[in-house]
């Protein structure tokens, strides 16, 4: 009798062991096709999104550092609000327009052709703006950060566009605010900084940025 109620016991333990390793690998196997499906469509958007190109090639290396570091304040701003975090956003605020402070303009004359006046004139028709908004969102509550950082991505984005940032980068909209609002995002996932949790992926990808 003993016998037979150990052969049940043991019997049990397989059945459910097959169980459990079925589900994970169901589970496993799940999650690696919502993984492919990810990726797929990650392609897809890459494949049919336009691509922009910087419109100067030839940048002073000093002048790409400059560009590079503003677009990393920008974004460290923009996934902060997408938090609802105003300390880090009004941090990253406080920290770009001190670099545009210090930022030596000089490094634009350092060439005599019409490039580097070009150069110039695009960083010149955003410069006081971009200052101001960041000042504003330094020192702003997360509603008032939202519509400053509104402004600031019409300035980002031309930098962005005429020297680029050596990292991908998508344009995004949000047709729910101001009636259409863009910001510039690393990753392809929509995440609004406008909106944030309420409506998180509210929003579509217009643009790449090479």
């Amino acid at each position: 009798m003993k016998k037979s109620v150990l052969a049940f016991v043991a019997a049990m333990v397989v059945i459910i062991s097959c169980k459990s390793n079925s589900s994970s690998n169901a589970e496993s196997a799940k999650m690696s096709r919502d993984n492919e499906i990810a990726i797929r469509a990650n392609d897809n958007i890459d494949d049919d999104l336009k691509t922009i190109s910087p419109t100067f090639t030839d940048v002073n290396p000093g002048i790409s550092s400059f560009m590079k570091s503003v677009v990393q304040n920008y974004l460290t701003i923009k996934n902060a609000l997408v938090k609802g975090d105003e300390v880090t956003a009004a941090t990253a605020s406080f920290q770009l327009e001190n670099e545009m402070k210090i930022f030596d303009k000089s490094l634009f004359a350092n060439r005599s052709d019409s490039f580097a006046v070009a150069q110039k004139e695009v960083y010149d028709n955003v410069e006081v703006n971009l200052k101001n908004e960041a000042d504003s969102i330094s020192k702003s509550k997360i509603d008032s950060q939202r519509e400053h950082f509104f402004v600031m991505g019409k300035d980002v984005y031309a930098l962005v566009k005429a020297f680029g940032t050596g990292i991908p980068l998508y344009s995004d909209n949000c047709p729910m605010y101001h009636n259409g609002a863009m910001w510039l995002s690393e990753i392809t996932e929509i995440k609004n900084p406008y909106l944030g949790t309420k409506m998180m992926g509210c929003g579509s990808i217009e643009e790449r940025f090479q």
